[in-house]
């Protein structure tokens, strides 16, 4: 039958990282790029990619450790003020 023969079956495994983090623009928004791989016995099956932004002044606590210290350093006082006067101006 098939399917039934266990002894053939590779493992797959997910293997989710954040590839590419980006620093861009007058405003220093964090762009992070996820990669989510599917390997089957270390071997590329399939990837996608996923992007985020995290804006100044935007909760990131829920990010990663690197990109909390990133977002720490780049997300000063005066980014995120100047971020905040930047959107009032455009309502």
């Amino acid at each position: 039958m098939i399917g039934t023969d266990r002894r053939n079956i590779m493992p797959l495994s997910k293997v989710i990282s954040e590839d590419k983090i980006e620093i861009v623009g007058e405003f220093k928004a964090v762009q992070v790029r996820t990669c989510t791989k599917v390997l089957e016995d270390g071997v590329e099956l399939s990837s996608g990619y996923h992007r985020h932004v995290v804006t100044a002044g935007q909760d990131y606590s829920s990010e990663s450790a690197e990109v909390q210290a990133i977002c720490a350093v780049v997300h000063t006082a005066e980014v995120v003020a100047a971020y905040v006067a930047s959107q009032e101006q455009g309502e």
